[in-house]
Protein backbone atom coordinates (compact mmCIF):
# COMPACT_ATOMS: atom_id res chain seq x y z
CA UNK A 1 0.00 0.00 0.00
CA UNK A 2 1.31 3.33 -0.86
CA UNK A 3 1.69 6.24 1.55
CA UNK A 4 2.92 9.64 0.85
CA UNK A 5 3.49 11.86 3.52
CA UNK A 6 2.41 15.83 3.65
CA UNK A 7 5.18 18.73 4.40
CA UNK A 8 4.94 21.48 5.75
CA UNK A 9 5.40 24.61 3.07
CA UNK A 10 6.80 27.00 5.52
CA UNK A 11 7.83 27.31 9.49
CA UNK A 12 4.78 28.38 11.32
CA UNK A 13 2.18 27.08 13.90
CA UNK A 14 -0.99 24.63 12.63
CA UNK A 15 -3.88 27.02 13.19
CA UNK A 16 -6.47 24.79 12.30
CA UNK A 17 -6.72 20.85 11.29
CA UNK A 18 -9.80 19.87 9.06
CA UNK A 19 -9.29 16.07 8.89
CA UNK A 20 -9.70 13.06 11.20
CA UNK A 21 -7.92 10.33 10.84
CA UNK A 22 -9.67 7.66 8.34
CA UNK A 23 -10.77 10.74 5.83
CA UNK A 24 -11.02 9.90 2.46
CA UNK A 25 -9.34 13.16 0.93
CA UNK A 26 -9.33 14.24 -3.33
CA UNK A 27 -5.98 15.43 -4.67
CA UNK A 28 -5.74 18.92 -3.55
CA UNK A 29 -7.86 19.13 -0.61
CA UNK A 30 -7.23 21.30 2.29
CA UNK A 31 -5.64 19.11 5.08
CA UNK A 32 -4.53 21.56 7.63
CA UNK A 33 -3.78 25.73 7.67
CA UNK A 34 -0.64 26.74 8.94
CA UNK A 35 0.04 30.24 10.38
CA UNK A 36 3.32 32.04 9.45
CA UNK A 37 3.67 35.78 9.57
CA UNK A 38 -0.10 36.07 10.09
CA UNK A 39 -0.36 34.77 7.06
CA UNK A 40 -2.55 31.66 5.99
CA UNK A 41 -0.97 28.30 4.52
CA UNK A 42 -3.15 25.99 3.34
CA UNK A 43 -1.41 22.12 3.39
CA UNK A 44 -3.13 20.25 0.62
CA UNK A 45 -3.25 16.59 -0.46
CA UNK A 46 -1.15 15.90 -3.13
CA UNK A 47 -3.24 12.62 -4.52
CA UNK A 48 -6.63 11.49 -3.40
CA UNK A 49 -6.35 8.36 -0.66
CA UNK A 50 -7.53 8.17 3.38
CA UNK A 51 -5.84 10.05 5.95
CA UNK A 52 -3.62 7.08 7.64
CA UNK A 53 -2.46 9.54 10.68
CA UNK A 54 -1.86 13.37 11.82
CA UNK A 55 1.52 13.87 12.74
CA UNK A 56 0.72 17.24 14.70
CA UNK A 57 -1.88 19.06 16.59
CA UNK A 58 -3.46 22.15 16.83
CA UNK A 59 -1.29 24.64 17.96
CA UNK A 60 2.13 22.64 17.63
CA UNK A 61 5.02 24.59 16.16
CA UNK A 62 6.19 23.27 12.75
CA UNK A 63 9.59 23.51 10.45
CA UNK A 64 9.46 23.63 7.11
CA UNK A 65 10.00 20.73 5.44
CA UNK A 66 8.09 18.40 8.50
CA UNK A 67 6.06 15.81 8.01
CA UNK A 68 2.23 16.51 9.01
CA UNK A 69 -0.10 14.19 7.71
CA UNK A 70 0.39 10.69 6.32
CA UNK A 71 -2.22 9.51 3.47
CA UNK A 72 -2.39 6.10 2.02
CA UNK A 73 -4.09 4.85 -1.23
CA UNK A 74 -7.30 3.83 -0.34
Amino acid sequence: MATDTVLADVAGSVWKIVVAVGDRVDADQELMILESMKMEIPALAPRAGVVDRLLVAEGDTVSEGQALVLLRSG
